[in-house]
């Protein structure tokens, strides 16, 4: 097991090696919370020195979530700069959760004290027109950077919806941090949208639930 995550980190850490500019500074991107029905979406940057080792570094889902919480202490310890982009669930009704991802992804590279010169985003839709950017599906699962920008933006929302559920105890978002499942819909169903609900989201998902469950 410690063998595997040792190579599955040096794996990750190799790949990035590939894209790392011969001046300047290599960015990972990533977010967390497109899906919801609720909540924000958040994204990190994150721009780690060329000698870093964090042993479990990999895509957030597939970190369980205590060790998810102590890589991203280790992460904020060892990284040259990190950047958080949120966007509240209004302006994702508003201009929809792509853009709004992409605002996200945007925010949290503005933010960092270092700019990077090039980016390795998750997924295949980032533009950054100020530094190359290399667009990679599933990028969490093969570069270390984003692998650690996946682990900052999961973290980071997790944290808020579980702030979020001590304003809306009705709903248990420190569980299912409002993803559509069978719970979150009955708690919907129950008590109607939160000031926190995605309404450009909810209809298609309550109706599947409901269909289902005929």
């Amino acid at each position: 097991m410690i063998k595997n995550c040792r190579a599955q980190t040096r794996r990750l850490i190799e790949f990035d090696k590939k894209y790392r500019p011969k001046r300047g500074l290599l960015c990972g991107v990533d977010e967390a919370g497109r899906g919801p029905l609720a909540g924000p979406v958040v994204a990190a940057a994150v721009i780690m020195p060329d000698d870093a080792y964090i042993e479990g570094v990999f895509d957030s889902k597939q970190v369980a979530p205590l060790k998810r919480e102590k890589l991203y202490e280790e992460i904020f310890l060892s990284a040259i700069a990190i950047g958080i982009g949120i966007i509240e669930n209004k302006e994702i009704d508003r201009i929809n959760i792509l853009r709004a991802t992409e605002l996200a992804m945007n925010n949290a590279i503005a933010k960092m004290k270092s700019k990077p010169w090039k980016i390795i985003a998750d997924g295949n839709f980032f533009r950054k027109n100020s530094s190359q950017v290399k667009n990679i599906v599933k990028a969490d699962e093969q570069s270390f950077c984003v692998a650690a920008a996946s682990i900052v933006a999961k973290v980071t929302r997790d944290r808020l919806m579980r702030e979020y559920e001590k304003q809306f105890p009705n709903y248990s978002f420190s569980h299912h941090k409002g993803y559509g499942t069978k719970k979150h819909i009955e708690e919907i169903l129950e008590h109607g949208y939160s000031e926190i609900h995605r309404r450009s989201f909810h209809i298609k998902s309550i109706q599947m639930y409901l269909n289902d469950a005929w």
